[in-house]
Parts: C-alpha cells; structure tokens; sequence
C-alpha cells in the first residue's frame, strides 16, 4: 500500500513538472528552448560512454606470474569526490583473459569522474598516485601480488572500445576492502600534502604512520542487485541520403511501450554504436552502419506513442 503511494506521488510530481514545462513553451518559447538544451547538453555530458585516459602495463608476481594492462578511464557516471578529504568513487570491470588474434593477455578497466583524472593531467606525481591506489585497489580486490613497478604504453587503450564499455557498464556485487587496507587508505587531499613534504619513494611508510585507520581510500560504485535479462525493443534504422545517394545521417526509431517518460532511459552514443537501456524493462545495443556525429545528435521521445527517436548525422571524418 505504501510503495502504491509512493508511486502516485511520484508520478503526481512528474505530471505537475510536464505541466509546468507546458506553460513555460507557450508563455516564453524562448526561456523553453534553452532549458531544454541546457538539459539535453546536461544529460548528454552525464550518459555519455567511458573513455580510455591511459593504459598502465605491469605484471602480477604471485599466484601465477604473467603480465596486466590496466586501462584507466574517464566516465562522469561515476560520481566524483564531494570534497578533497572524501574517498575517490571508481568503477572497474572484471579482470578478463582476452585472446586477439595471435595475443592472448590479461587485461581490467577502472573508470573514474574526470574531475579526478584531470587532477593528475598537469601533476605527474598526482598521476604517479592515483596510478599506485588503483594497483594497491587490484591487489586487495583480486588477492594479488603485482609489481612495484608499471609503465604507460603508448596506446591508451588495450583491447577494443567496445569491450571495456561492456566490462564496465556490467553490475557486479562490492567487495569490501580489508582492515589492513584501510590503514594504508588515503585521500587525494592527504596525498597532495605528503608529496609536498616527503619524497615518493617514502610513500608506503607514510602512508601506514600518518592516515587513520578509519579513512577510506576507494569507494566502489557497484549494485548488490543482480543482473536481469532484459528485453530487446522492437527498432527501425533509416538511412537519410541526398540525391548523389550520399548518406547524411542515420534515424533510429525505438517502440519503448513500457516507458512513460525519457528519464526512465540511459541514452549512450558514440561513433559507431547506440546503447539504450531502460532499467528492468529494455535494453538495445547496435553497431552503426556508419560512423556518426556524436556530438550532433538529438533524441526526442514521444509519450504519447512511447517511441524514441534518435537523429544521428553522419560523421564527415575520413
């Protein structure tokens, strides 16, 4: 009864935002406009997919001795710190035994807000730590042994695009860290002050000697909740072209009956494909025919048909 009420309060609250909105495009068509794109722009920078900021190679020394790539990427839906001194959210994928072509190699992603990659962009010993916490967060994470040393590879990203997006995007239980992690925990806050003071080589001992037992280095965004297999939504994909046949961009049009308003939807677009998932309701993944736009395309939802239409223009890269 009371979950029954939460949700005609819910949805008397999103009839009464539609309505507001409503007023707002008849009264001042202009003040809508930029609303709406503020908000487009908002969810596009927020729903937008991981992307490879570098890519760490070092080796696990013990069970079994062979070598890791560590991709470190950048995705704003993971929230970033709140304040200096508060722990640093990741996101990471499992690590997978990836055989391509005549390679085979052990690889895992860890994403983070890109507020706190650019932290460490203009700061190579800012970089040089939160490359370290994320090797000690491998260690407690896996029980394993890796390497003191790394070295950043050439390329950002070991593996396909497509594969690190699918690692991350997957829902997987926490895993608590160990107290004896904990006391080696530390926050981007307390790292600035003691690279300041001490050289790095002395990190681990001022780590165990300065930072509280109860600080928390690494927050793991995760749900407990496990995955559900999820329904592929009836879809049409129309190529527009001009009249040299050329194509211009590409219309996706998805039946979503199940779906009352757009932020039900997660929308992710990149160059080469479209990942829409509605959670426990839809989810569809499809690679583009064509290289698109990213940064040009528009989605509007109809909710009187429940249909998404996503305009994509085709990219002019060659």
């Amino acid at each position: 009864m009371e979950a029954l009420r939460s949700s005609e309060d819910m949805l008397a609250k999103a009839n009464q935002l539609w309505m507001m909105l409503d007023d707002m495009a008849e009264s001042n068509p202009e003040s809508y406009h930029q609303f709406m794109q503020q908000q487009l722009k908002d969810a596009k920078q927020h729903y937008a997919p991981a992307e490879p900021y570098m890519c760490l190679k070092t080796c696990i020394l013990e069970p079994t001795e062979k070598s890791l790539f560590v991709n470190l990427c950048r995705w704003n839906q993971v929230p970033a710190p709140q304040s200096p001194s508060d722990p640093v959210p990741l996101r990471a994928g499992k690590m997978e035994e990836v055989s391509e072509k005549s390679e085979f190699y052990t690889v895992l992603d860890i994403a983070y807000n890109q507020s706190v990659i650019e932290k460490g962009k203009d700061d190579p010993s800012m970089k040089d730590q939160l490359i370290r916490l994320s090797l000690k967060y491998i260690e407690e994470q896996y029980n394993i042994i890796l390497s003191n040393s790394y070295t950043i590879t050439k390329f950002k990203l070991k593996g396909s695009l497509a594969r690190m997006r699918q690692s991350l995007r997957r829902e997987q239980a926490p895993v608590a860290l160990s107290q004896k992690t904990l006391q080696k925990e530390v926050t981007l806050d307390q790292l600035r002050n003691i690279i300041t003071k001490e050289d790095s080589s002395d990190l681990t001992l001022l780590m165990e000697n300065t930072v509280p037992s109860k600080t928390c280095l690494i927050e793991e965004i995760s749900t407990t909740e496990q995955p559900e297999e999820l329904c592929t939504p009836a879809y049409e994909v129309t190529i527009i072209k001009d009249m040299n046949e050329k194509p211009l961009k590409i219309e996706l049009k998805v039946e979503l009956p199940e779906v009352h308003c757009v932020s039900e939807c997660d929308l992710s677009v990149s160059e080469d494909d479209v990942l829409i998932e509605c959670p426990a309701k839809y989810k569809l993944h499809l690679d583009l025919p064509q290289s698109v736009n990213e940064e040009a395309t528009t989605a509007a939802f109809h909710s009187q048909k429940r249909v998404l239409l996503i305009t994509m223009p085709v990219s002019e890269k060659k």
